[in-house]
C-alpha cells in the first residue's frame, strides 16, 4: 500500500513540475503582456495542486497535511486574483494586447 501511494505522489508531483515549467517556458516564449499572463496563471494553479497534493499523499493525515491544504487554499485564491489585479491595471495603464495592435492598424487604414 505504501508503494501505490508513492507512486501516486510522485505522479503528482512530477506532473505539477511538468506544469509549472511548461508556464516558465510561456513567460519567454509569448509575445505580449497578456498572453506571458495567462502562460503564467493557469498552469501555475493547476502545478502547485498537484505538487500539493503529492505532498500531502507523502505525508499521510497529519497536521502538516493540513497546513499544506491551507496552503493550497491561499494558493487558489491569490493567484488569479493578483493576476486579475495586473491585467486590470495594464488595460488602464493603456497597454493593448498584441491582437489589438493589428485591429487599430486595420481600421485606421
Amino acid at each position: 500500500m505504501q508503494l501505490l501511494i508513492d507512486i501516486l505522489s510522485w505522479i503528482t508531483i512530477l506532473t505539477g513540475s511538468f506544469f509549472v515549467i511548461t508556464g516558465g517556458i510561456g513567460i519567454l516564449r509569448l509575445p505580449d503582456f497578456f498572453t506571458r499572463l495567462h502562460a503564467v496563471s493557469m498552469p501555475d494553479t493547476l502545478g502547485i495542486g498537484l505538487i500539493i497534493l503529492g505532498l500531502v499523499l507523502q505525508a499521510g493525515f497529519t497536521q502538516t497535511s493540513a497546513k499544506l491544504i491551507m496552503i493550497f487554499l491561499f494558493m487558489i485564491f491569490t493567484g488569479p486574483a493578483a493576476t486579475h489585479a495586473l491585467a486590470k491595471t495594464a488595460l488602464h495603464g493603456k497597454l493593448k494586447p498584441k491582437a489589438m495592435y493589428k485591429q487599430d492598424e486595420e481600421s485606421s487604414t
